[in-house]
């Protein structure tokens, strides 16, 4: 996942300029996090968090239903300020915002399913509890603000642990919203406070403060290793949600028509900025020149424009660092099977690309990260799982056929850790999410959520008689 926090190249800034990325004008100003003020937030946090965790559950449940529903009031605000910084189009933006209120309420009602266990054992009573760990960092990346950053807060939250929250430099209007909507559903202050500042000032106070008991870290594979490390010095937890390069797979069987329209989606929403885009097109080789009729119409219909504008469905790349680091994949002369347009004028555009792939090639294996994909052959059900776990990451990925009994084939085979059949829908807030191999540790979302932001105690209690 290619979405790390902007690396800077001088000293430290003082604030983070806010860029439209469909218009590059500058919307605001933010002043950044130092390393003292990130210090006093932690005090703040965990003195929050001993009254948060003191709390009765169902009060607890109750102040984070408020929250859900003070968000809900605001989701058109919310909406319009992410369309405005990440460039997503509105209906999108808004679509992240009441993922937000939706991931809340869901949290909520774990909060009082949050029990431990009686384990039979020999002289007396054996009892856990689960008890929270108290401040956990959550880093969240530009390309998803909202949603990511509520999928590593919620939970915490409702396991009765203090958020601090660092949003990405080019993203923390919405963070910074949302810290405000916490104050007024009455949320104790302290408990969830946004830190914004650059990954290598900020983000690394947080996650070497002594602390601070675990970080939650969605971002590119090479960071998510750096803080890994960083945490083990004092065998501190973490949750890495990183990089992907997932497949989808047609089988010859598979409703073409039906794959192909959904097809774009699953590689061109959020402008190809998404960890489980499907940017590898694996095709069996006698429907491969089939597909490809299909799929072409069905890339043109999938319109870049003005995020404002209803029937937008792909807005800019979110800088123009990661145009860019995009363009490297694709040069200028190289032959594209499909291409997208783009608007004329400012703006960080880049065109919906399919090119025939070549196995082994960068933009075959690596994550671009962008509205770029490829297209590679197979021949037999074997040779297209091989191609699908020929990769470093396993996040992803989707498989089209009618066979019901090669769709469970090749997903128990495909090594990832979220699959869809004959479809390319991947995140529920009500189901695990995380990946394999070098897209990451652990697991978010979920009905086993909180658990991961728990310590267990275990108590036994004699019942032996005193002599």
């Amino acid at each position: 996942m290619q979405h790390e926090q902007e690396q800077p190249t001088g000293p430290p800034a003082e604030k983070l300029d806010i860029v439209n990325p469909a218009t590059e004008e500058l919307i605001t100003t933010v002043p950044v996090t130092t390393p003292e003020e990130v210090d006093r937030a932690v005090g703040r946090a965990a003195a929050a968090q001993t009254q948060w965790a003191g709390l009765p559950p169902a009060d607890r449940a109750r102040l984070l239903r408020r929250f859900a529903s003070v968000v809900d009031g605001h989701i058109e605000e919310l909406g319009v300020l992410e369309m405005r910084e990440a460039g997503h189009p509105l209906s999108n933006a808004c679509w992240e915002a009441s993922n937000v209120r939706d991931l809340l309420d869901y949290s909520a009602g774990g909060v009082e399913r949050l029990t431990g266990r009686q384990i039979p054992v020999a002289g007396g009573v054996n009892i856990t509890f689960a008890e929270p760990l108290g401040v956990v960092a959550v880093i969240a990346p530009w390309n998803f603000p909202m949603p990511i950053a509520a999928w590593g807060s919620a939970p915490t939250l409702a396991a009765g642990n203090a958020v601090l929250l660092k949003p990405a430099e080019t993203t923390p209007l919405t963070a910074l919203r949302l810290a405000e909507l916490a104050l007024e559903a009455g949320l104790p202050e302290g408990l969830f406070q946004v830190l914004p500042g650059e990954g290598p000032v900020t983000g690394s106070a947080l996650v070497e403060h002594p602390r601070v008991a675990k970080v939650v870290f969605t971002g590119s594979t090479a960071v998510g290793k750096r803080i890994m490390a960083r945490c083990a010095a004092s065998v501190k937890r973490v949750t890495l949600e990183l990089g992907g390069k997932s497949p989808n797979i047609i089988f010859a069987d598979a409703d073409l028509e039906r794959a192909a329209t959904a097809a774009p989606g699953s590689f061109l929403d959020n402008t190809g900025q998404d960890c489980c885009a499907r940017s590898r097109i694996l095709v069996q080789r006698s429907v491969h020149d089939r597909f490809l009729e299909l799929l072409e119409p069905a890339v043109h219909a999938f319109r870049a424009g003005d995020p404002a504008e209803a029937g937008t469905a792909m807005g800019p790349l979110v800088s123009a660092r990661q145009r860019e680091r995009v363009r490297g994949y694709v040069p200028e002369d190289a032959p594209a099977l499909i291409r997208g347009s783009i608007p004329e004028g400012p703006g960080f555009w880049y065109p919906a690309t399919v090119l025939q792939g070549t196995v082994g090639e960068r933009a075959a294996v690596e994550e671009i990260f962008g509205p770029v994909a490829v297209v590679i052959p197979f021949d037999d059900e074997e040779e297209a799982v091989r191609l699908a776990n020929d990769t470093d990451y396993g996040l992803s990925g989707s498989i089209w056929t009618r066979d019901s009994a090669r769709a469970l084939r090749v997903s128990r085979a495909v090594a990832a850790g979220n699959l869809s059949v004959n479809s390319h829908s991947s995140v529920r807030y009500s189901t695990p999410f995380g990946g394999y191999k070098q897209s990451g540790l652990g697991r978010e979302l979920g009905p086993d959520a909180l658990a991961a932001f728990t310590e267990t105690k275990n108590v036994f209690i004699s019942t032996e008689e005193s002599q």
